[in-house]
Order: C-alpha cells, then sequence, then structure tokens
C-alpha cells in the first residue's frame, strides 16, 4: 500500500489497524499513532492483534515491516499490507512536517 492509498482510506474513514514494528525510540520521534510493537517482540505479542481486522504495517522505509507482513501470514492474518517506503515515504509524500531520521 502506498503512503498516498493510506492517506485516501484513513480520510475515507476506513477500519484500519496501523501496526507500527519499530522501536519505542523510534515511535517517539514521529509515528502515525498506531499500535507499537516491535520486530522482534510481534511473535509473543500476536494475541494483540485481530485477524478479522485490515492491517497495515509500517516501519522506517518498509523492510522489517515487509518481514512482519510475511509473519502475519503465515500466522493465519489474510488482510495485512505493507506500507510501501514506511515511514519516511509517509513524511515525504504526505505528510511533509513530520519529524524525519
Amino acid at each position: 500500500m502506498t503512503p498516498e492509498e493510506l492517506k485516501q482510506r484513513l480520510d475515507a474513514g476506513d477500519n484500519l489497524f496501523i501496526l507500527d514494528v519499530r522501536e519505542p525510540n523510534e515511535y517517539q520521534i514521529c509515528n502515525l499513532g498506531g499500535h507499537l510493537i516491535p520486530l522482534n517482540d510481534l511473535p509473543k505479542r500476536l494475541g494483540e492483534l485481530d485477524a478479522s481486522r485490515e492491517i497495515v504495517v509500517h516501519c522506517k522505509m518498509g523492510g522489517r515491516s515487509a518481514k512482519a507482513v510475511d509473519f502475519l501470514k503465515q500466522s493465519g492474518f489474510a488482510n495485512v499490507h505493507n506500507l510501501a517506503g514506511g515511514i519516511n515515504a509517509w513524511a515525504e509524500r504526505v505528510d511533509t512536517k513530520m519529524a524525519k531520521y
């Protein structure tokens, strides 16, 4: 999912679950208001996620979230998307006032 598609879906009021798989210190710099579960914690925190919801996963640039999407799909989550380019792409193309790191 591109940052522009995510923005359009959020603006439309779609019930998306935003999953941030970065580290807490990264979340403090900038975030999309999503649910923070660092990638390494994801296997033991799967119970915090609802498989019936549409989930958009992001990290800084898209690598960690791609791993998370693969893991979630293998764990039975069907409706999962990776935010292409991560929060960096969001900051460059959607919210240019957002802090970058």
